[in-house]
C-alpha cells in the first residue's frame, strides 16, 4: 500500500503490519487530465493540475488530525499496471475500513464557513448536500460504508459534519440502513439483496465498475476483466453463489436467474420476519447453478 507523506507529499510503500495510521480521501473524479496521477506525484509534476488542491488539502487536514500519512485513489495506485490495479480494487474496502479517518470531499457543495471538524447544525446544512454527485457514484458507496469515521467537507474544505451525527440524513439520501452507517462491522449481516440495493441508483464511468465497486461490500475477491461489460455483474453473482447460501440473491426483478445489473435489486429489503422464524432445517439449504439452470430447495408458505 502506497501512502503520501503529509509533510513532503512524497510516496512511500508499506506492507502488512508495517502500515501506519493514515487518513483516506473519498471524492468524485474530475477529468483524468485534471487529477494528480501516480506518475505526477512520483515525478513532482503537481502544481499545473487542478486536482493538486485536493491532495494538498487532504494532507493539510491529515496533519491537523495528527496523521503523517494519507491515501488517495488518484495518485497512490499505478494504474498502468493491471496487476496492481486489480490488487488495489480487491483491497480497497479494507483500506477504507482500516483508515483512521475518511475525508469525504463534496466539490459541488458550497462553503459552510466552518473550519473545525464539528460541522454545522442540521438546519444549516446546504441544500446541495442532499443532491451532491458524491451520493450517486458507485465507488463512493464503499467509501461511505467501510470507514467508522467519515467527515464531510464542502468545496472549500469547510466542514459539513460527520457521518455518525448525520446518519439519519445520509440514510434518507442514500437509502442505506441506519445501522449499517453507524456500525460498519455489521454490514456483512445484511442480506446480499439489501447490500446490492444500496448501489441500485448509483452510476460508474465504466460499466464493469458497477460490479467491481461492490466486491468489498459483498466480501468477494475476483479478477478484473475490463471489456466484459455487464458480464462482470453476472460473474460477481456466480462468485457469491460459491461463497454464500443467501437466497436473497434471487430476490430481484430481472427476467433471468441472475440479475443483469444492480437496478434489479432496487426494491429489495431485508428478509421478512416470517422467513427468519422458520425452523433452521428449512432454511438456507445448498443450491447451485448448472448448465441446466438453478437447482434450489426452498420452503413454500401457505
Amino acid at each position: 500500500m502506497r501512502l503520501i507523506n503529509t509533510k513532503t507529499l512524497q510516496l512511500e510503500e508499506f506492507f502488512g503490519d508495517q502500515i501506519p495510521e493514515y487518513a483516506i480521501l473519498s471524492h468524485t473524479w474530475g477529468t483524468p487530465k485534471d487529477e494528480v496521477s501516480f506518475k505526477d506525484l512520483d515525478s513532482n509534476i503537481l502544481n499545473h493540475k487542478a486536482g493538486y488542491q485536493k491532495i494538498r488539502y487532504l494532507c493539510e487536514q491529515a496533519s491537523k488530525d495528527q496523521l503523517s500519512w494519507a491515501w488517495s485513489d488518484t495518485c497512490c495506485i499505478n494504474k498502468d499496471s493491471s496487476a496492481e490495479l486489480s490488487e488495489a480494487i480487491n483491497s480497497m474496502f479494507q483500506w477504507y475500513q482500516h483508515a483512521k479517518i475518511c475525508y469525504a470531499y463534496l466539490s459541488d457543495v458550497p462553503s459552510t464557513g466552518k473550519h473545525d471538524t464539528v460541522g454545522v447544525s442540521k438546519h444549516e446544512i446546504p441544500q446541495q448536500f442532499r443532491t451532491s454527485r458524491w451520493f450517486h457514484r458507485g465507488w463512493t458507496l464503499q467509501e461511505l460504508l467501510a470507514p467508522e469515521d467519515v467527515i464531510f467537507f464542502a468545496e472549500d474544505w469547510t466542514c459539513i459534519g460527520r457521518k455518525r451525527s448525520l446518519r439519519n440524513l445520509v440514510g434518507d439520501i442514500s437509502g442505506i440502513n441506519r445501522g449499517a452507517l453507524q456500525w460498519p462491522w455489521t454490514i456483512s449481516g445484511y442480506s446480499v439483496a439489501t447490500r446490492i440495493s444500496w448501489a441500485a441508483r448509483r452510476k460508474t464511468s465504466r460499466l464493469e465498475d458497477r460490479a467491481y465497486s461492490l466486491l468489498g461490500i459483498l466480501g468477494v475477491h475476483m479478477p478484473l476483466i475490463y471489456g466484459e461489460g455487464q458480464n462482470a455483474f453476472q460473474r460477481l453473482q456466480t462468485e457469491l453463489i460459491k461463497l454464500s447460501d443467501d437466497e436473497s440473491l434471487f430476490a430481484h426483478s430481472g427476467p433471468n436467474i441472475l440479475a443483469e445489473n444492480p437496478e434489479a435489486f432496487i426494491f429489495s429489503t431485508e428478509p421478512s420476519s416470517i422467513a427468519t422464524a422458520l425452523p433452521r432445517s428449512t432454511q438456507n439449504k445448498p443450491y447451485s447453478i448448472t448448465n441446466m439452470g438453478l437447482s434450489i430447495e426452498i420452503p413454500i408458505l401457505p
